[in-house]
């Protein structure tokens, strides 16, 4: 453990927002400032005929009025896929999508005003369901013209290595199992909420909510026409984003758009409602899950069919396509694996990236399956997937790269502390205990936008103060990274965490950083912080070095002093700072992050790509009432693969909350529709576990110490979801006996597997 880095320590605002002064989006206020009102479509699939704003316009209180056509250019977060429009300009693809905004004096004006708007619709046939889009159509009922086959299929992800099908059939056991998967949203606290300035300057001033400053700057720029360095994005304190604020988003277009036209500030923060249909949440999913093993337990082949809902438009969905698949390949060694991923669009909400992107839905089935086979084979559960696991510093069948590994003490962690062995099968009816293992990315080794640039650059500045300040793109929504940070600074320098500042997300102040998504942070920003404070270090140990006639190689720092072991210097951090301003005063250093190359050269083979891996295993113990079907998490084991915990505080944080978060899709959450209509748009309705419903939670750190990451750190935000899930519905079979092939498993499907009589 080092000075701060490895010590649990308080994240540096924590202290303003629970006292409620941190500066949300939409806290910000700007005098003379005007509102966003938004018109939605009453339909999920028809053709504009006409729109009116003439009686809008004439409201008193509205200042101007756009439609689709006055932002023409499709975007999208991934550049292969730019699909969208800030606004429906010849048709509208899903119940809420948006046809029209106003500028109003005052929030009432703009509601007001966006319902005086008259938009004449001609229906087009819906298309509801992943089975209704898989069915040819003509090319006038197409949701989008690029689809493929005649039918609305927006990507086909398949890969297959050494015939996983003919392994499967060749072996010894096999499970064949269908799982259903309904749609869940990210059902973060801070809605959307964005706020535009156009400048004396002709500049473009953006504060929003959001996880990806860059490539909302990328965007703007595009759909707007804008210069990029006529265009700074700022993200202020953010109350959440699980991958829901990953995206550019058409609220952020139109308010920018509204701002050029006024010449004013404008605000547009989404209702709960406006933010359920916004979405961007986890794809709801159908999946044959195909498993192998030979006698003594060893995996044979996998392979998988899956069909995910994208909704009406692209947003990651390409990458979701792959990383469906390809994250199947761990935590387990299969040299015969396969899988066919075909993502289609629907008139709903659109899908996209969602904590665990990817790869939540097929590790349930998966380890569903695995846990079948065990029982086939008359293994214990957690010994099959022992006898099964990646070793360290190695290949996939992929050539997903692995290098540190801390599954099998994972596993044997949660194993000992739940007494598995004494009580696995041997609960009285009712209670059951279950396991299961994970796998994710340490942040992608492929940038969204391919180009030479760094995944990430960081600066660090000293100036003659003696304060550090920290200058980097990333996002902090609320996994700590900015007091990361701090900490690095502060270990490498010797000094208090109290003497470093950061100023973070701003792409006018600070270097380019790709956001927040695929757990790339820790990894990629760590690295680069640690490189540009090291070289800061290196100036200053020079400079003192020269000065004083002191090898530089023998200056420590520490206890905020600069001394050598033998005495011969010991300068306070002020005095050593004095030495190296001389005769130059403030300077910067620099340090930045590029993945090495890694993959093999097959289409396809970039998926799934990462410098590191992280891995976990997860023990849960539920009741179940044979009476009611009501399933009640008692208590979860979870042990995490973390690499180095930098900030253990913030890593057990991030492990409960993903339990949370994978309680509730597992028991209780899920997006229901009605002729394409979000039925429960509202937190009411929407089930989330509450206080009650919280398990208790046993959490345990383990640090395999990846060489490549910063001080061994790994990912910890959303490895720690993917075990939850499963270890819930393997506990329920030890219960009761059943196997639940559909999520959520609420009471109705429990008490439905229960008259079939179970025992699968």
């Amino acid at each position: 453990m080092g000075r701060v880095i490895g010590k649990p320590t308080p994240l540096i605002d924590a202290v303003q927002k629970v006292t409620g002064k941190a500066m949300y989006t939409d806290d910000f206020k700007f005098p003379n400032m005007v509102y966003v009102g938004l018109h939605r479509s009453p339909h999920a699939h028809a053709k504009i005929m006409s729109i009116d704003t003439s009686v809008a316009a004439a409201h008193p209180g509205i200042k101007a009025v756009i439609t689709g056509k006055d932002i023409p250019i499709a975007f999208g977060v991934l550049p292969i896929s730019p699909d969208e429009t800030a606004m429906a300009v010849d048709k509208v693809r899903y119940v809420g999508e948006i046809v029209a905004a106003v500028a109003g004096e005052t929030p009432e004006a703009a509601r007001a005003g966006a319902d005086l708007i008259r938009v004449s619709y001609k229906p087009i046939k819906n298309f509801i369901t992943p089975d209704e889009s898989l069915v040819e159509c003509s090319e006038d009922e197409k949701i989008h013209q690029h689809t493929k086959n005649s039918k609305n299929i927006h990507k086909i992800a398949d890969l297959s290595f050494n015939d996983p099908k003919d392994g499967i059939a060749s072996s010894s056991f096999t499970r064949s199992v269908d799982f259903k998967f309904a749609g869940v949203t990210h059902a973060f606290t801070e809605p959307h909420s964005t706020i535009a300035v156009w400048n004396g300057d002709e500049s473009l001033l953006v504060i929003t909510a959001t996880q990806v400053p860059h490539y909302l700057h990328r965007t703007l720029s595009k759909v707007l026409d804008i210069p990029l360095h006529k265009i700074q994005v700022k993200k202020p304190a953010l109350g959440g984003g699980f991958g829901g604020k990953s995206d550019p988003f058409p609220h952020e277009m139109i308010a920018s758009k509204l701002a050029i036209l006024t010449n004013r500030p404008v605000k547009c923060t989404l209702t709960r409602e406006e933010v359920f249909l916004t979405n961007h949440g986890r794809h709801p999913t159908e999946m044959t899950m195909s498993v192998g093993c030979d006698v003594a337990g060893k995996i044979t082949a996998l392979d998988t069919d899956i069909v995910i809902d994208g909704g009406a438009y692209g947003s990651f969905g390409v990458v979701t396509s792959y990383y469906n698949g390809v994250l199947l390949q761990g935590p387990y060694k299969i040299d015969r694996f396969g899988f066919i991923t075909r993502r289609v669009y629907t008139n709903k909400p659109q899908s996209g990236a969602m904590r665990g992107h990817g790869a939540v839905n097929p590790r349930y089935a998966v380890e569903v399956v695995l846990d079948m086979l065990a029982h086939d084979v008359g293994m214990d559960p957690c010994d099959f997937r022992q006898q099964n696991f990646l070793s360290e510093n190695t290949k996939t069948v992929g050539e997903l790269r692995i290098t540190s590994n801390g599954i099998r003490e994972c596993l044997e962690t949660v194993r000992r502390k739940s007494g598995w062995d004494d009580r696995y099968g041997k609960l009285p009816n009712g209670h059951g205990l279950g396991v299961a293992c994970g796998f994710f990315i340490s942040g992608s080794a492929l940038p969204i936008i391919w180009n030479r640039y760094p995944q990430t650059v960081v600066h660090a500045k000293l100036d003659f103060d003696g304060r550090i300040v920290m200058f980097s793109g990333a996002s902090d929504i609320g996994q700590g990274s900015d007091t990361m940070l701090v900490q690095i600074a502060a270990e490498e320098l010797g000094i208090s965490m109290s003497r470093v500042q950061v100023e973070v997300a701003d792409t006018k102040l600070t270097p380019v950083d790709l956001g927040s998504y695929s757990s790339r942070v820790t990894f990629m920003v760590g690295n680069a912080a640690k490189q540009a404070v090291d070289k800061i270090r290196h100036q200053i140990a020079a400079s003192v070095g020269n000065e004083k006639s002191v090898p530089r190689e023998a200056i420590q720092f520490a206890d905020e002093r600069v001394f050598t072991d033998d005495g011969k210097l010991n300068l306070t951090w002020d005095e050593a700072v004095d030495i190296a301003m001389a005769g130059r005063g403030a300077f910067v250093e620099s340090g930045f992050y590029i993945s090495p190359k890694l993959g093999g050269k097959f289409k396809g083979s970039g998926a799934g790509l990462s410098p590191a891996y992280s891995f976990g295993a997860f023990i849960a113990e539920v009741k179940v009432d044979p009476m009611t079907g009501q399933v009640s998490v008692i208590k979860v084991w979870s042990a995490h693969d973390c690499g180095k915990a930098l900030n253990p505080l913030s890593v057990e944080g991030q492990i409960e909350g993903s339990i949370h978060m994978g309680l509730g899709q597992v028991v209780s959450e899920d997006m229901r529709y009605h002729n394409g209509r979000l039925l429960n748009a509202n937190f009411w309705d929407y089930r989330i576990p509450m206080t009650l419903d919280t398990p208790e939670m046993d959490v345990t750190i383990i640090e395999s110490n990846d060489g490549e990451g910063p001080y061994g750190a790994k990912e910890a935000g959303e490895g720690p979801i993917h075990p939850v899930l499963p270890a819930i519905g393997n506990a329920i079979y030890d219960a009761v006996g059943i196997r639940m092939t559909e999520l959520p498993i609420t009471p109705d499907k429990v008490l439905t597997e229960l008259r079939k009589g179970g025992q699968q």
